[in-house]
């Protein structure tokens, strides 16, 4: 799958939830991997911030990014937006210190993009993919975020807040496809105790009636609800009896579940790559949902690209049979066993390490270990593969390799390995010439990776 951007631009403009400042947030198309950036145009220099978790300083309310004096808040729905759609770069301008909150849901920024469009663009869309079990657990307040192994990303919510109003929900998104209507319109909600600690603490001086749906559940004075009527600009409301004050009825009977639902994809977008998984969340909030985002960015800092995917079960694209009529090589020189991966701008390969290859009879005879030389020898033989997919005819070319460069060890490799190739193109070809990058891994872990130039070049 390719990566996309926005068609064009466009802007919005409303109240920050936060600042209570008037907010304008323009979207822009981006280059390839770009990712989400934000853009502080108000500040000197116009500094840009990366959507990412590692940035992430406060979760009080919203999701707070900051890196140096740089600060954003106020991002996740305009994030759930861009990444429920499948938008992967976007730039956005604004210019204050939070997004506007404007109805207090996603569907503001989700119409918009529908409405700009989304363009593909040339680069490979590179996905997290949940490959085992990953959990984070709040003992204290009971809150916890489990991802589990998926082909396609989806999201389960639940919620308890021990009140009589608001006590138990439940919300779920089995597609993205729902995110538009079913989630989106979701607004963010409060309780009538919370908003004077919260306007004491700073915050909230945005919001009101139109952009939160308001909670009344436990007894209040008149004259204290009097004064945060007025705090927050608003006639002061009569309430008899617990529920929802807001003019608007509910837009769904579970709105609060499903707002959450929507923080939850709003933050896990702070990974900066689209999820391959099941996300169950008990009690989530900011805090812990970003507290999973920078696990998950820990794991892939750790290594640039995971392994692919590996089904034995599953039918090769090319089996050894086709290799060869492919690849000159023949034993004790064939390093490519299948193919089970082919794209425009890479190829997987597979090779199943034995205790019977050749070379472990002097490499070493004590402790055998495959030399370093061949894993990068496998690995161009896999690439040649893909350089040859670019031409008709194939098994009249033969792949030379030029240079290589930035080689790096990393494990050793033994007998009963299981080596899966990754070989992808760092350049478009020109003149024959290929610029790839190549790695080898055993289980997750890369043991082997290098860059390397190689040649086609016709028989005679």
């Amino acid at each position: 799958m390719k990566q996309t951007t926005l068609g064009s631009s466009f802007s919005l403009t409303g109240k920050g939830l936060h600042s209570g400042c008037q907010l304008t947030a323009e979207f822009c198309p981006a280059p390839e991997n770009h990712g989400y950036k934000i853009q502080r145009i108000d500040l000197e220099g116009q500094p840009t911030l990366d959507c990412l978790a590692e940035n992430v300083v406060a979760t009080n309310r919203g999701t707070v990014l900051a890196r140096g004096e740089v600060k954003v808040s106020t991002i996740e729905h305009a994030l759930a937006a861009l990444y429920a759609l499948g938008v992967d770069n976007c730039l956005i301008k604004v210019n204050g210190p939070e997004l506007p909150i404007i109805n207090g849901s996603a569907s503001p920024f989700a119409e918009a993009i529908a409405a700009a469009g989304i363009v593909e663009q040339n680069a490979e869309r590179e996905f997290y993919v949940v490959k085992h079990k990953l959990e984070v657990v709040d003992e204290e307040s009971g809150s916890k975020i489990l991802i589990l192994p998926d082909d396609e990303f989806s999201v389960e919510v639940k919620v308890n807040f021990h009140s009589p109003v608001l006590a138990n929900q439940y919300a779920s998104m089995e597609h993205v496809s729902e995110f538009a209507k079913e989630i989106a319109p979701a607004r963010t909600f409060v309780f009538v105790r919370e908003i004077q600690p919260l306007l004491q603490a700073g915050l909230i001086k945005g919001g009101d009636l139109d952009n939160a749906i308001v909670i009344y559940d436990s007894p209040i004075v008149h004259d204290q609800l009097k004064a945060i009527a007025d705090l927050v600009g608003v006639e002061c409301p009569t309430l008899d009896t617990y529920g929802y004050i807001n003019p608007d009825p509910l837009q769904f009977e579970n709105e609060p579940a499903r707002h959450k639902l929507l923080d939850v994809i709003g933050d896990i977008a702070l990974i900066g790559r689209p999820l391959k998984g099941k996300i169950i969340a008990t009690k989530p909030g900011h805090g812990i949902n970003t507290a999973m985002a920078k696990d998950i960015r820990r794991d892939i800092k750790r290594q640039d690209i995971q392994c692919p995917v590996y089904d034995p079960n599953k039918e090769p694209v090319m089996d050894n049979n086709v290799i060869r009529t492919k690849l000159p090589h023949r034993y004790p020189f064939l390093l490519v066993d299948k193919i089970i991966e082919v794209a425009p701008q890479y190829i997987v390969g597979v090779k199943n390490v034995t205790t019977n290859e050749p070379f472990f009879q002097g490499h070493f005879p004590q402790e055998p270990v495959m030399p370093g030389v061949l894993l990068i020898e496998a690995m161009a033989q896999t690439g040649g593969l893909l350089v040859l997919g670019t031409v008709e005819e194939a098994e009249r070319y033969s792949t030379y390799f030029m240079k290589i460069d930035n080689v790096k060890f990393r494990q050793k490799v033994v007998p009963g390995d299981t080596l899966i190739f990754h070989v992808s193109f760092l350049t478009e070809m020109r003149r024959g010439c290929a610029v790839m990058k190549g790695r080898a891994f055993v289980g997750e872990k890369i043991v082997c990776e290098c860059e390397f130039m190689a040649q086609i070049i016709k028989n005679k």
